[in-house]
């Protein structure tokens, strides 16, 4: 049996756990965990750093003991080791039932406690030895997000990345510790510019504006569910002109962009931002690019309409394109006789899917040419529906809709990677 406890954020032991510690043969923990439990010198100790050599000492401690009583281990993490923590590693390698895990308060549940804020609404992500770019992705498209941190992913380079965004940062450092602990409430810009030292425990992304506490009482935590219903009725939207991806185009678009939570995703030549507006409430990071300045306006009032967050540039593309982070995906769906550049420009830097409208029969073979150049995967389908019309006499016509011709891009499975959110053994 290995027993896990967790040190909590500051507050003294349980006495079951201080028993626990008192009878272990074998304690492994961090060293400043292992400095504070105050074990005996006949104890052996591991100091964890990388994790498969600590679990294999592990390992051939127990089979050495074979299960006698001088043989008992015990695990020291932060926080709730079930959490982001340790216990998935442990229970990857013994299994569950070798476990006896004694959780603590983790950092995410003090910080918010600190602030006086509920938690079930907020999303957890973890940063921790992980490329933040997922991380910040959920950030830009949440409003209530924390964000377990770790060297070359802390609240320096989330704010560097959230420099654009309205979010306000709230960095937890040395939480539990009387004499260190500090909450600090900095705009992305404030973050980016400090050097925050080791003691951060975790950065709290609040959009003060949405994040505000709800009146109705919750089922699930985390994130919402996603939408009822997508490709949404083009009377959604504030458009112009009729000027706006239908919604049948637009289903088929969303089927393969597939945007998700921690993804980031490009809607070139925005227009009314419908693409843009439903990759956010599917869970996305949305960016719109749109060059006209009235097309602007209309994008964030269609985001404010649909209360979600859409980061929209303005300025032509592909001009433009090179301040913006590199996208999961991209839809394009304007363009003109510069279609097959920012088809090029977007290709170079899309990770998974590149998704293009065309209404034009003779700039389908350049932007095809363009996907299969950048080294996409590429097909397509002309799209032509009607939609039931009435008529004078209670009947009903079928009207027909202008064709559109729908092209995708994906990268070969083997280059698709997706960052993931999930810990890999990493005790915190």
């Amino acid at each position: 049996m290995i027993t896990v406890i967790g040190t909590g954020t500051g507050a003294p032991l349980a006495p079951d756990a201080r028993e626990a510690l008192a009878g272990a043969a074998l304690v492994v923990g961090a060293r400043r965990h292992l400095e504070a439990a105050g074990l005996p010198d006949t104890v052996a100790r591991i100091v964890l750093g990388p994790l498969a050599p600590a679990l294999d000492a592990v390992e051939e401690h127990l089979a050495k003991n074979d299960g006698e009583a001088d043989g008992p281990v015990v695990v020291l993490a932060s926080g709730d080791p079930g959490f982001f923590g340790i216990v998935r590693a442990l229970a990857e390698r013994f299994g569950p039932r070798c476990l006896d895990v004694r959780p603590g308060v983790s950092s995410v549940a003090t910080a918010f406690a600190r602030l006086g804020l509920t938690w079930d609404d907020a999303v957890v992500v973890s940063a921790h030895g992980r490329d933040p770019r997922t991380a910040l992705n959920v950030c830009r498209a949440r409003p209530k997000v924390a964000v377990l941190t770790g060297p070359g992913a802390g609240p320096a380079e989330l704010g560097a990345g959230l420099r654009a965004s309205r979010r306000v940062l709230v960095v937890a450092s040395a939480l539990g510790d009387p004499a260190r602990e500090r909450l600090e409430r900095v705009t992305p810009a404030e973050a980016a510019a400090r050097d925050w030292g080791d003691a951060v425990n975790v950065v709290l992304c609040l959009d003060e504006e949405r994040s505000s506490v709800g009146v109705s009482a919750r089922t699930v935590a985390g994130a919402p569910p996603g939408p009822a219903g997508w490709a949404l009725a083009e009377d959604a939207f504030a458009h112009r002109d009729s000027m706006i991806t239908k919604f049948e185009v637009r289903a088929l678009a969303l089927a393969r962009l597939g945007p998700r939570l921690g993804d980031l995703v490009w809607d070139v030549g925005a227009g009314s931002g419908s693409v843009a507006v439903e990759c956010a409430r599917l869970g996305a990071a949305a960016v719109a690019v749109e060059k006209t300045r009235d097309g602007v306006e209309r994008v964030r009032a269609n985001a404010a309409a649909h209360d979600v967050d859409v980061h929209v540039v303005h300025g032509a593309a592909p001009t433009v394109l090179s301040d913006l982070d590199d996208p999961d995906a991209v839809f394009i769906g304007g363009g003109g006789h510069e279609l097959p550049a920012i088809v090029t420009a977007c290709a170079r830097r899309a990770r998974r899917a590149v998704v293009v409208a065309v209404a034009a029969l003779d700039r389908v073979p350049a932007a095809r040419d363009a996907l299969v150049a950048a080294g996409f995967g590429c097909d397509g389908v002309l799209l032509q529906s009607s939609r039931l019309a009435p008529l004078p006499g209670d009947v009903t016509r079928l009207a027909a809709a202008n064709p559109v011709f729908l092209l995708w891009g994906e990268r070969p499975p083997a280059r698709t990677t997706r960052i993931r959110t999930e810990v890999e053994g990493v005790a915190q």
